[in-house]
């Protein structure tokens, strides 16, 4: 038979272990697109730093007054480094795995758009916590099923 504390005890332990599980499949560490709109502040600077795989696909628009843009990409990719006017979009497919980064600095009188879309690989940190959560919750729902069996002493 269940008792109150064995049924609370569970109740948490299925939460976080939904939370871990909603957690793992929205933050996967494997390839996933993000995309964002940012504004970057007068005469401020942005940097994007992100892991990519061969072969996907990246974009991304800046629009303003003026601005500086250098672009790395891995191997032979693209390499920018050039001010530009208005609105500049960059479109290209990764030839080498690697890091790519942008760095936008902000040289106008206004604020810069900065519209993105990049595929890329996730954080295997969100993983492993997402990993340690869910384990948790097993083994609070272990423990409470346990309680309801058989009481230790002194409980």
């Amino acid at each position: 038979m269940l008792t109150k504390t064995t049924i609370i005890g569970i109740c948490i332990g299925a939460v976080i272990l939904g939370i871990g599980i909603a957690s793992m499949i929205l933050n996967s560490p494997f390839l996933h697109t993000e995309s964002r709109d940012a504004t970057i502040g007068v005469e401020k600077m942005a940097t994007y730093e992100f892991t990519a795989p061969k072969s996907s696909h990246q974009r991304f628009t800046v629009t303003g007054d003026d601005f500086h843009i250098k672009l790395t990409t891995p191997g032979d990719g693209i390499q920018k480094d050039e001010d530009f006017k208005k609105e500049i979009t960059f479109d290209w497919y990764v030839l080498q795995e690697g890091v790519n980064k942008i760095v936008i600095t902000n040289t106008g009188q206004s604020e810069l758009k900065f519209n993105y879309e990049f595929n890329r690989y996730g954080d295997y940190l969100i993983l492993t916590h997402n990993i340690i959560l869910i384990t948790t919750a097993v083994i609070i729902i272990g423990f409470s099923a346990a309680f309801s069996v058989r009481k230790p002493k002194g409980f």
